[in-house]
């Protein structure tokens, strides 16, 4: 079996932290359904095997998943990961017993002051905004209008298992522990319709139903550096309403 890590403390909430409510986009209803078969997001398992440095991750492979929107793709190595795993979260390498996670909208507002740096040289610093994990239809705007959604949700150890994730199986009722994931796309929006993820390197398939019964916080978020080709990306307006909200909350 693949090793797996966790690494996503409990959900928190900041003073003046962004939200996605106030954009024109949320205001829209979602499409029906978003395949994206025909790309591939490249995600990468980035030392989550080793380290619970899943939030670290999420944001590196919603980097990737962007880029592959647009068609071409961003050399992220594990090294990059672990970097802002210890300046999002305080990790040492030196010192294993640091290792603990991270708290997801903490390693967000890292990210959007310091930028996510690489060993290319390049860093990207992304805009971000959360929003109410049992709204479907929000999760939808932010797949299909920001390319995919970062999720925190609590696993069971049911969810160790292969296949299709969806609830009622055996292990369902026994917490495994918190995990950072990206939602990537949806065959529709109702319980039994399946959407994709993107953690641990690969595209695993779960139901709506499974996402209602594990998410815990949702966000979206945004690359001014990069422009995703769908019609539904947040322009104009939103674009400055979400930076003008980054920046109260950034201080």
């Amino acid at each position: 079996m693949m090793q797996r890590k966790l690494g996503c403390k409990p959900a928190k909430t900041l003073p003046n932290q962004p939200r996605l409510s106030g954009l024109r986009m949320m205001a829209r209803k979602a499409p029906a359904r978003l395949i994206r078969d025909h790309i591939d997001p490249a995600p990468l398992m980035l030392g989550n095997d080793q380290l619970g440095n899943c939030t670290s991750v999420g944001i590196a492979n919603h980097l990737r998943a962007i880029a592959a929107l647009g068609g071409y793709q961003i050399d992220i190595c594990t090294g990059d990961a672990v970097r802002f795993y210890s300046e999002s979260t305080g990790y040492n390498p030196a010192v294993p017993g640091s290792d603990q996670g991270g708290v997801e909208v903490d390693v967000l507002s890292v990210a959007s002051r310091t930028g996510y740096t690489l060993d290319s040289g390049w860093s990207y610093t992304p805009l971000w905004g959360s929003t109410d994990p049992h709204d479907r239809n929000a999760l939808a705007l932010i797949v299909s209008g920001m390319g995919a959604a970062y999720l925190g949700v609590q696993l069971t150890q049911a969810d160790q298992s292969t296949g299709l994730w969806d609830t009622g199986r055996q292990g369902d009722n026994v917490p495994w522990g918190g995990h950072c994931l990206l939602l990537w796309d949806y065959s529709g929006l109702e319980d039994d319709d399946t959407v994709t993820l993107l953690t641990w390197g690969i595209k695993q398939k779960a139901t709506w139903r499974w996402v209602k019964a594990r998410i815990t916080e949702a966000h979206g978020i945004l690359w001014p550096q990069l422009k995703n080709p769908d019609g539904l990306y947040p322009t104009g307006d939103d674009i400055q309403h979400l930076m003008f909200n980054n920046r109260v909350f950034n201080g």
